[in-house]
């Protein structure tokens, strides 16, 4: 059996148009279900949904032969055990720091401020501010991370942005840019070596097709 590790959402619909260039159809959607193991048209092949930042884990301990994750959760993760062969280019985003709208940002930093950023991402906002010389305090937040300048728990946020919608609608501004972030295929390299007749052309059907749409 080949294990495939998704999360809902962006990351599993822009999945599937790779999954069909090797010959996989998902039984069911998993907004329609509550199953957390998914079939396929494939008897071997099956889908497990988990969250978005338990993917590299279920990979990396051998419970899912391959998955999708964004950039972003693999630097927190560490990518320890996993083989990451394939940008996918799908989920696209950019890790960004943001404000609440009138914060002077540049002024602050000029001046070493010490400032307070809310994130998930703890790993690379630390980076990211330590490669500026800059000293932070961090708060680790879960979600809803716009509204922790609004209330003044931080100065600023590290967070994911797609459109910028979301930072708008909260009287927020994106200020400074972090990384490019997409989604990579991982693999478990036990699973590479013992079930690699199978995982090879899935990995070739993922290239080819990611490949196509620069052609």
């Amino acid at each position: 059996m080949i294990t495939i590790a998704l999360s809902k959402g962006r990351i599993f619909e822009e999945t599937l148009p790779l999954l069909a260039a090797a010959g996989i159809e998902p039984a069911e959607a998993p907004e329609s279900t509550r199953k957390l193991i998914i079939g396929t048209n494939q008897p071997d092949v099956q889908l497990i949904i988990v969250r978005a930042s338990d993917v590299p884990t279920y990979v990396q301990y051998g419970a899912a032969d391959l998955g999708v994750a964004g950039k972003d959760v693999l630097l927190e993760h560490g990518g320890q055990g996993l083989y990451q062969p394939l940008d996918l280019e799908i989920a696209k985003c950019r890790l960004m720091v943001a404000v609440q709208n009138g914060f002077d940002y540049e002024g602050a930093v000029k001046q070493g401020a010490r400032m307070r950023i809310a994130t998930k991402y703890t790993e690379q906002a630390k980076e990211h501010f330590a490669s500026k010389g800059m000293h932070v305090d961090l708060i680790k937040l879960y979600g809803s991370m716009e509204l922790a300048p609004l209330v003044g728990l931080a100065d600023a946020i590290v967070d994911l942005v797609s459109t910028g919608g979301t930072l708008k609608a909260n009287n927020l501004v994106a200020v400074e840019h972090i990384r490019e972030i997409s989604s990579r295929l991982v693999v478990n390299q036990a699973s590479l070596k013992l079930k690699h007749a199978r995982i090879q052309p899935m990995l070739d059907a993922f290239a080819a097709t990611v490949a196509a749409r620069h052609a």
